[in-house]
């Protein structure tokens, strides 16, 4: 089929049953759901802008396998315009949530077609799986499916030395059974961000310890994928942040809440046609960077890093120009903060798409070195970002009536003495409940914890960016320089 209306998908999640829990209650229907419905809107919204007549051609690309339109973040990027092509719809996607959505759909999309085009490297697990990951992009593909993805175990403890060795089925996900049929798997995984959004679950070998080459690591080594509603899986959600309040009074949090999840998995059967990877230890240590999966979705990242600089400094600035404090030194240093990590930001995005280079599977693949400074960088960025949110708000951030108050037996008061010389109480009061949605709310704040940790341990990505740098042009420089002194 071609790409999905907004309607096909939320009909998508209403039509395949799954069981998810929020807050000790079953929910029967995510797109009705509170807590969840608006978020499932929000994504149904950026399926229907593929279907816009304004952008439809940035959008979506004929599919190879059928001729029709398929979603523009699927292609397999053969040249430096496909990836350009590709980053300008993930673009339109991005600033559609202002950055405040790091899940969707484009995120996995880009991820499991590095997959299926290095899919000798599946092969060496055996030979089928190529083929397996194969059907599977092209699945997704033609069926325009929204995916979520899980690779971290739950843990009991943070010893350095976590590994295969204190792996067990109670908290980590196992093999338990093989059949001719396929594979039997049970355990625990987190976290599956917009999980209960998502039509289907990819797993991937876990990021947060290698597996060790102990009698038993085959059976934490595996890749996967399978629908939502397969019998005996089960999303546990955490509170969600929209409040079943207004737009006014929670303007990100009653849009974009993506849902974070824990899944559990009670002997859910994952058949062989489904199975990407199994039993090899070094191929499950080694997808990421074999397949540059890692290249593809950091392209999503930085593209939606991008997205996210820019709201943060619209929103600066225009807290600036309502509270008259334009002129004031301390002002220009904090904005001029925001608008480095912008330019820092596109000028990594901009490197990494100029020197891409053709990997070994005929893709061409984003710059190792940009993407990963920029991932490891907005780490930091993002909650000193927040932070001058907060130093520029101060006190306006705090005492903020509701919008029901200005209709209140106090809205009179309110329009008189909330006003600025720029701006109407209720115009500031609208900016400010914004900036507090953004920099102190429960959605703010899990947002600052979603930059600093999504991406990984920073120490272990510093060693990992420290192993993919070349050096020794480098150090050649200083040794000439030596030898001519």
């Amino acid at each position: 089929m071609p790409v999905r209306t907004g309607e096909q998908y939320l009909a998508g999640l209403r039509d395949q049953p799954r069981e998810i829990h929020h807050r000790g209650q079953k929910v029967e229907d995510v797109t009705t759901f509170p807590g969840l419905a608006n978020g499932a809107r929000s994504i149904a919204g950026l399926y229907d802008m593929q279907h816009d007549p304004k952008i439809r051609d940035e959008m979506t690309y004929t599919s190879p396998t059928t001729g029709d339109p398929v979603g523009l973040s699927f292609i397999a990027p053969r040249n430096l315009e496909d990836l350009q092509r590709r980053r300008t719809m993930m673009s339109h996607w991005a600033h559609t949530s202002y950055g405040m959505m790091g899940r969707t759909p484009d995120f996995l999309n880009v991820s499991i077609m590095a997959m299926a085009e290095a899919g000798d490297y599946f092969a060496q697990s055996r030979p089928e799986f190529k083929q397996n990951i194969i059907n599977y992009y092209d699945y997704i593909r033609e069926n325009d499916l929204t995916l979520t993805h899980t690779l971290v175990n739950l843990q009991r403890n943070r010893r350095p030395a976590a590994s295969t060795q204190n792996y067990s089925t109670d908290v980590a996900l196992a093999v338990v059974k093989e059949t001719d049929a396929g594979i039997v798997v049970r355990g625990p995984r987190v976290l599956a961000t917009l999980g209960p959004l998502s039509d289907e679950i990819a797993v991937y070998p876990v990021r947060n310890a290698q597996l060790e080459g102990t009698e038993d690591a085959w059976r934490y080594a595996f890749a996967f994928a399978i629908p939502c509603g397969t019998p005996g899986l089960r999303f546990l959600c955490r509170e969600s942040f929209d409040l079943d309040r207004s737009s006014f009074d929670h303007p990100l949090g009653s849009r974009f809440e993506e849902m974070d999840a824990i899944i559990f998995m009670d002997d859910v059967f994952v058949p062989w046609e489904r199975v990407f990877l199994y039993r090899d230890v070094d191929l499950a240590n080694n997808l990421s960077p074999r397949t540059h999966q890692y290249n593809h979705s950091g392209h999503q990242v930085v593209t939606k890093n991008v997205a996210k600089c820019e709201f943060v400094l619209g929103v600066a600035a225009m807290m600036v120009e309502i509270l008259g404090s334009e002129s004031i030194g301390q002002v220009h240093a904090l904005l001029a903060e925001l608008i480095e990590n912008l330019e820092v930001m596109k000028a990594l995005l901009c490197t990494a798409e100029i020197d891409a280079f053709l990997d070994e599977w005929g893709v061409m693949c984003p710059a190792t070195i940009p993407i990963t400074v920029a991932r490891n960088m907005f780490i930091r960025m993002y909650p000193r970002m927040v932070e001058i949110i907060q130093l520029l708000g101060s006190s306006s951030l705090m005492a903020l009536p509701s919008e029901v108050d200005f209709n209140g037996p106090l809205g009179a008061e309110i329009e008189q003495y909330m006003d600025t010389d720029t701006a109407t109480a209720r115009e500031r009061v609208q900016l400010f409940r914004l900036a507090w949605d953004l920099s102190g709310s429960a959605f703010g704040s899990r947002q600052v914890l979603y930059e600093r940790y999504f991406q990984g341990d920073w120490m272990r990505n510093a060693s990992i960016l420290w192993s993919r740098f070349d050096p020794d042009p480098l150090k050649e420089q200083v040794r000439d320089f030596l030898r001519r002194t």
